[in-house]
């Protein structure tokens, strides 16, 4: 972990865990298995490893513009592409687990959800409103449509017992909740509103009490609500664009944060790079892709 950092209000410490200039970073994501986190950057068609415990990184070069890689549990990765949903083995190699290509639409944030099936989301490149979709793959690739008429679908994760699911379409400027009843989502409710001029929300995680730690695009924070929708704290960051967060490390309590640099009046010193808040929390354990 880099020993380089900055204290943020509340004595909060904010580190700089990899020095990266990534278009868009998205989609931190912790792989128990192999004890690394993995994030992308979606407009630089690249898959980031990153090993906290040994300092190792990787950099996976894909074809299409990428909005989330996740792990599998036979070993490889499963990416949220523009095209649809791809398979990297273990080996390297690649296959489609369903294509769909649509002009103008790409792949944008994921999830894996308790039962191993990857929740995907999509938008259009010029955000064209109600035209992206949130998709549940089962692990034979069969799509059932979540949620339609998204229009930039980002953060999901589900609670700690898996009964209810937390949802962004950024737009609205919502932070929705739903109860899960026979793995699906119903009585979609906002759980909470980001004000304006608060930023955007973007990406999320639950932690292991059931609240809920969504990244706010154009805010320079995260936000943690509480299961009943309280704004229970303000994190910020010394970037303006943070983009999704998530626990990992052994223990899972230190929150990682992906950031942007796209789209910035001005240059910003850490905007792209992966950061990393020691000991923020406990986080919740998550599941690999079953296909």
């Amino acid at each position: 972990m880099s020993t380089r950092g900055t204290r943020g209000t509340r004595g909060t410490w904010i580190e700089q865990a990899v020095r990266a200039e990534a278009e868009l970073g998205e989609g931190p994501t912790w792989d128990a298995a192999a004890g690394r986190l993995i994030w992308v950057d979606i407009l630089g068609c690249r898959i980031h490893t990153y090993e906290p415990a040994t300092g190792r990184r990787t950099v996976r070069t894909t074809e299409q513009h990428v909005g989330a890689a996740k792990p599998r549990e036979c070993g490889g990765l499963v990416a949220n592409l523009r095209d649809g949903i791809g398979l990297y083995g273990p080996d390297d190699g690649f296959s489609w687990l369903a294509r769909d290509p649509v002009p103008g639409r790409r792949g944008n944030d994921a999830a894996v959800a308790p039962d191993g099936s990857l929740w995907a989301g999509t938008m259009y490149y010029d955000e064209k409103p109600g035209g992206a979709a949130l998709t549940r793959f089962a692990p034979d690739g069969t799509a059932t449509e979540v949620f339609g008429g998204v229009t930039v679908s980002n953060g999901t994760g589900w609670s700690p017992d898996g009964t209810l699911l937390y949802y962004v379409d950024t737009p609205t400027r919502r932070v929705d909740v739903c109860r899960v009843e026979d793995g699906l989502p119903v009585d979609r409710r906002p759980l909470a509103v980001v004000e304006e001029g608060a930023g955007l929300p973007d990406g999320l995680t639950v932690d292991a009490e059931g609240c809920v730690w969504v990244a706010l695009w154009d805010g320079a924070a995260l936000r943690r609500y509480t299961p009943r929708g309280d704004l229970d704290r303000t994190v910020p960051l010394p970037v303006p664009r943070p983009t999704a967060c998530a626990f990992g490390g052994p223990h899972l309590r230190d929150l990682y944060v992906t950031s942007a640099r796209t789209g910035l009046e001005r240059p910003h010193p850490l905007a792209g790079s992966l950061l990393v808040i020691p000991d923020a929390g406990e986080g919740a354990r998550g599941t690999a892709f079953a296909g």
